[in-house]
């Protein structure tokens, strides 16, 4: 898969994973979407794929790197819907 064709599948499980927060973006915790079974069965490299869409300015996040335990709790921020 190309890279922009696994972003758009990200944003899609962000949209159906999370929720919108005060600011009406939708937000997800690191954790759930790691552990999310459709997930786990979309993209390779989950990681990855989220240090690209962050270059490209379609989500945000605290930090360059997301790590399984350690960062369960991070809000990934969806910048473009």
């Amino acid at each position: 898969m190309n890279v922009g064709h696994e972003i758009k599948l990200l944003v899609e499980e962000i949209k159906r994973l999370g929720t919108k927060n005060t600011d009406g973006q939708t937000t997800v915790k690191f954790g759930v979407l790691f552990n999310d079974d459709r997930c786990a069965n979309i993209f390779e490299a989950l990681v990855g794929t989220l240090k690209a869409a962050k270059k490209k300015n379609v989500i945000s996040f605290e930090g360059e790197l997301l790590l399984q335990g350690v960062h369960d709790n991070v809000d990934i921020t969806l910048l473009q819907e």
